[in-house]
């Protein structure tokens, strides 16, 4: 009995020291929130910087060939013959393809026969008609010149023997009627003659000049449909499209055979005008196209004078060098274009600016003279891919926390360590 009571003694004595031993342990707890205000941060911090930087324009485009030729069928004929194969480069003017042309053929030299013989009418008409219609017209009227002036002689013999009493007067009155013929027949064929110089021989040349250039326009027409049998390409390059075999019959209209030039690319883009505003010719670019390593060179061809009234941008061409071909037409790249370039200003790692959740602005987080981050308002110019330009909101003395200030609130203690060097004090110009 006695035994027991000891070991039950002994039981409770362990189970009071180890309460005893818990309890201190279980304060330390509880007391552990009232230190976290005192954390430290560390992060990465560094002053502005001045130096240059140029603006980089990003745009999403699609390769297009520099030159392009869809060379049509303008008759509907059976394709006689292709002479090139799709991939197969050509040369400007090279016959590409011919279609069956033995009809427009025929056409032609129906056309050049009548041609022909409106040339012979024309020169009948020029240099014998109207010369000798003009030489006709000219004796009749000398012709009638001449019995005006024999008629009035007669009237003038007969009155002088009227006057002596030698011939009766109805002689004289006869003569007189063959003088007022003789006149009015002299008066018709001076306006004959007139009217052959003043509108006969222009009407005869017209007529016959009419005839011959319409002659020549079913001749030309003629010629232009047999030549439209043949195609020949008008720029150099690739062919690329080939649709027909020989024998298929090609409908007017329809494109045969395609060439491309290759050798430079177009990427056209569409910038926002603000943006445009800043791009000049020639400016470097380059593009970023799939399965290519480094960026490609290209530079600005083209600026648009006018806005897209759809979209309210700025089309702007890059040009882009492909000797090799190894760039594709229709290929979706991505650009970048060098726009303004701003030297001796103020710059930060662009990693430091982050977006004030108050202001809707742009901010940075500085360590003040009591070593606690604190958030600054700021005015972003240009941001490339290392930097960001602050115009107003920073001296050369702040202390910029580069990287890990993101979601620090204002007050919070911070160490910092520069890349390369061991921890720092702020300098005392940080407070503003």
């Amino acid at each position: 009995m006695i035994k027991d009571v000891a070991y039950g003694l002994r039981c409770w004595s362990t189970a009071a020291l180890l309460l005893a031993l818990l309890l201190p342990l279980s304060g330390c707890k509880q007391a552990a929130p009232a230190d976290a205000g005192n954390k430290v941060v560390a992060v990465a911090a560094e002053h502005p910087t001045e130096g240059s930087i140029t603006e980089i324009i990003h745009a999403d485009a699609v390769l297009a060939p520099q030159a392009q030729a869809a060379l049509q069928a303008r008759v509907t004929a059976p394709v006689k013959a292709f002479y090139v194969e799709r991939g197969q480069k050509v040369r400007a003017g090279q016959v590409v393809a011919v279609l069956e042309h033995q009809d427009l053929a025929a056409a032609a030299l129906d056309t050049k026969g009548s041609l022909t013989a409106a040339q012979g009418a024309y020169t009948a008409t020029t240099q014998q008609q109207v010369p000798q219609e003009e030489t006709q017209a000219r004796l009749n009227l000398e012709q009638a010149q001449s019995t005006l002036a024999l008629a009035q002689s007669v009237l003038d013999a007969r009155t002088e023997l009227f006057a002596q009493g030698a011939t009766p007067g109805r002689d004289v009155d006869t003569a007189a009627a063959a003088v007022v013929q003789a006149k009015a027949a002299v008066s018709i064929a001076q306006q004959k003659l007139a009217s052959l110089r003043r509108v006969g021989r222009a009407a005869l040349l017209e007529t016959a000049e009419g005839q011959l250039t319409s002659a020549k326009g079913r001749y030309l027409g003629a010629e232009a449909a047999l030549g439209y049998a043949v195609l020949r390409t008008p720029i150099s390059g690739v062919v690329t499209e080939r649709p027909l075999f020989a024998g298929e019959t090609a409908a007017a209209g329809s494109a045969l055979v395609t060439v491309m030039d290759t050798s430079i690319l177009l990427a056209r883009l569409h910038i926002p005008q603000g943006q445009a505003q800043q791009i000049t010719l020639n400016a470097e670019a380059a593009i970023a196209v799939p399965g290519e390593v480094e960026p490609v060179h290209a530079s600005v061809a083209l600026i648009s004078p006018a806005i897209d009234p759809g979209s309210t941008t700025v089309e702007v061409w890059l040009k882009v060098a492909n000797p090799l071909g190894t760039l594709k037409v229709g290929t979706a790249v991505h650009a970048t274009i060098q726009g303004r370039t701003f030297v001796r200003t103020m710059l930060v790692p662009k990693d430091a600016v982050q977006r004030s959740a108050e202001s809707g602005g742009s901010m940075v987080r500085v360590i003040a003279a009591d070593r606690t981050a604190q958030g600054r308002d700021v005015t972003v110019g240009i941001i490339d891919g290392q930097h960001a330009q602050i115009t107003d909101g920073l001296i050369a003395g702040d202390l910029v926390i580069t990287s890990g200030g993101y979601g620090l609130d204002d007050g919070t203690r911070v160490t910092y360590s520069p890349a390369g060097r061991s921890e720092e004090k702020p300098s005392a110009g940080t407070e503003r």
